[in-house]
């Protein structure tokens, strides 16, 4: 269960030989989300049970009417495989979210906060092609209940962290109807977005019609 609530500052571990911080890595991820995309106007705080509290802030509008939201909390760890032996505390991919939406719809702050969690929560690696289902709408009235983790370095440029650390990855989010995720279920994450791309699907219109699959 998820629980808005004030934001607090963040207990920290020295820096040493095991990697930066928990707060050196947001620091630093709030620092490159903001040389990208300028202040944010905005952010919310969410927790779930068991999880690091995962915060959303809102970039925008910008000149195109485009409004960005950005997960800060996912990467302060490194994602693990359920399965392995023994977790590294400091090794293994991180990765923050990023989805842009014409107009903006702050409904889905949470929605953001769910996906960003699920490292912590369900042991998931979240790389590009990796589908996120909400199993709901993502904001109210979205014909979208899923996205796509594309891939990374086109909007926000990786984040090199202090060694043995891995950098800090910003996947943007494709938001993806129950026909497109089927689809993608099917043929694969490159299939969907050569699709998009032959079609001239604008990704960040919140109200586009999906993409026609025959």
């Amino acid at each position: 269960m998820a629980h808005d609530f004030p934001l607090f500052g963040d207990p920290s571990q020295p820096h040493g030989p095991l990697g930066p911080s928990r707060s050196d890595v947001l620091s630093a991820v709030e620092a490159r989300l903001i040389t990208t995309f300028g202040e944010p106007g905005g952010r919310a705080a969410v927790t779930f049970l068991g999880a690091e509290r995962i915060e959303v802030l809102r970039f925008g509008p910008d000149a195109e009417g485009l409004v960005r939201y950005a997960t800060l909390g996912m990467a302060a760890a490194p994602m693990a495989d359920p399965t392995s032996a023994v977790v590294d505390p400091v090794r293994g991919p991180r990765a923050e979210l990023v989805l842009t939406v014409r107009g903006g719809r702050d409904d889905v702050l949470r929605t953001l906060a769910t996906f960003a969690a699920t490292p912590q929560v369900e042991g998931l690696v979240v790389a590009p092609g990796t589908s996120l289902d909400l199993g709901s709408a993502l904001w109210e009235g979205a014909p979208f209940t899923s996205v796509l983790a594309g891939e990374p370095g086109g909007l926000v440029a990786d984040l090199e962290l202090d060694p043995p650390a891995d950098p800090v990855r910003f996947l943007p989010l494709l938001p993806m109807t129950p026909n497109e995720a089927a689809h993608k279920r099917v043929h694969g994450a490159a299939a969907l977005e050569e699709l998009w791309l032959r079609q001239g699907t604008d990704l960040r219109d919140p109200g586009r019609r999906g993409a026609s699959l025959g």
